[in-house]
């Protein structure tokens, strides 16, 4: 759909790609803001909350439940309601949550109000990518998510430091707040500048497939958390993650027979969407376990201050901020397979070097270590989060969007709930009462271990994939 019918479907001002996507990227803002915020503050929280630090992953996968339950209705509300609506609703809920966030006193209280933060966010990362893969034309969508990626870079350099410093001198719940003036910018710029995306209702809403999925992906997530719990609660978790299993096969039969599931994996008949959301998912599940190992290994392993973690594990940021300036023309260069390759590679290499860290390093070689494995890890997010949707036709681009981003949150989740068990589980081999160095040098390497399968779909890949997004010459 081209901006001039955007326009004539009531949008209030045409942007420009860039006014476009740095719309867009408030939303990414302030998730990634908030995320790397919170898991810098996770071991205070425990202590306020007087409970085991393992027990605060648990604030993260209550936000990733209703994240990855309620993304499927994400392209199909902003085809019927608008993506302008959508948006700003979605922001509206995400930062009332915040504050509600602020005022938990207990931990099952900042679950239940992360839980809600979760469904804004189902809305308006989503909706917020779909409208932008409408609008602008393909050859400038790479570009166009570099602008996207370059306020969302600055979030993970900022949350570290920003959680560190107020839980070092105010106090745990001052990182909530902050969500309040980005919502509330967020929301004013969309209404002025958002193209408002909408389609005629010709299509049934999937409420049983809505609420089957649901169901299969709240037992999986609650699954995998329960698992880092004691014994009863462990078995809990295997008798959730047999009922996701069933809630799954019901649901794959669901939608052989529904003209218009709301999730549609007939997508993955697209070469290009079925090997980035294989591939992507296996990568993403090792990659985001390290905001949550890697500020609690330098707080509980080395002994730092929150703010002084903040200031070690900020560099991941500094260098994704990097990638903007270069992605477009390391695409061009190289094609995104060869890229895909080597960065696949890199990441994890520079994952598993993270085992090995100890206070003895010099502080230059870990700010080292971790810039460059910021750099080849966004790099390779940015190239993910556009060749899915290279050959996608624009009629199924919203199911294309809500597909990918249940892949990108369940393994995210995943990621988390995997190093909290694997972290969980050593402890408990070892009989110690609190995660050491070692038990974080175990989770390390098995995360690493994992993205490292998504090398071979990277493989997988044709030489000319993308060409089109990254203008790379093919002859």
């Amino acid at each position: 759909m081209s901006i001039a019918a955007e326009a004539a479907l009531g949008s209030r001002r045409v942007p420009g790609d860039r006014a476009l996507a740095l719309v867009v990227a408030t939303a990414f803002f302030m998730e990634q803001l908030d995320s790397t915020v919170l898991t810098t503050a996770l071991p205070s929280m425990a202590g306020s909350f007087q409970v085991n630090p393992l027990h605060m992953s648990m604030a993260l996968t209550a936000y990733l439940v209703s994240l990855t339950a309620f993304i499927p209705a994400s392209g199909r509300l902003a085809d019927w309601f608008g993506g302008r609506r959508v948006f700003c609703a979605a922001l509206a809920v995400f930062t009332v949550s915040s504050v509600l966030c602020s005022y938990a006193d207990t931990l099952w209280t900042l679950v239940a109000a992360r839980f809600v933060q979760g469904i804004g966010g189902a809305m308006m990362v989503p909706v917020g990518r779909l409208v932008l893969l409408r609008t602008v034309p393909k050859d400038r969508v790479v570009r166009a998510m570099a602008w996207v990626l370059m306020p969302t870079m600055v979030a993970p350099i900022l949350g570290p430091l920003v959680g560190g410093f107020l839980v070092t001198y105010f106090s745990w719940r001052w990182i909530f707040y902050i969500n309040i003036p980005i919502g509330i910018a967020g929301i004013a710029a969309a209404l002025n500048f958002f193209p408002d995306h909408r389609h005629e209702r010709t299509k049934g809403f999937d409420t049983l497939g809505l609420a089957v999925s649901a169901l299969a992906l709240s037992f999986f997530v609650i699954g995998l958390e329960l698992l880092n719990w004691g014994v009863v609660h462990r078995v809990y978790g295997l008798f959730l993650l047999a009922a996701s299993i069933g809630c799954g096969f019901a649901y794959s039969h669901h939608a052989r027979r529904h003209p218009h599931p709301i999730l549609d994996f007939t997508l993955t008949r697209i070469p290009t969407f079925a090997i980035t959301m294989w591939g992507g998912t296996l990568f993403r599940v090792g990659i985001s376990a390290v905001p949550f190992l890697l500020p609690m290994m330098l707080q509980l392993g080395f002994g730092l201050s929150a703010l002084r973690s903040g200031l070690l594990t900020f560099s991941s940021g500094v260098a994704a901020f990097a990638v903007k300036a270069t992605t477009v023309q390391i695409l061009r260069r190289v094609g995104y397979r060869n890229a895909m390759i080597w960065n696949s590679v890199l990441a994890c290499l520079f994952l598993a070097l993270c085992a090995f860290f100890r206070p003895t390093w010099p502080m230059a070689l870990l700010y080292g270590v971790l810039l460059l494995g910021g750099f080849v890890r966004s790099l390779q997010f940015n190239a993910l989060g556009t060749i899915a949707f290279a050959d996608v036709p624009q009629s199924r681009m919203s199911a294309a969007t809500s597909l990918h981003s249940v892949t990108q949150q369940v393994s995210g989740t995943a990621g988390i709930s995997i190093s909290a068990a694997i972290l969980a589980g050593t402890v408990l081999l070892r009989g110690h009462t609190r995660p050491e160095l070692a038990d974080f040098s175990v989770a390390f390497l098995t995360i690493a271990a994992i993205s490292a399968f998504s090398v071979p779909y990277c493989l997988r890949l044709a030489r000319d994939a993308g060409a089109e997004l990254s203008g790379q010459r093919t002859s």
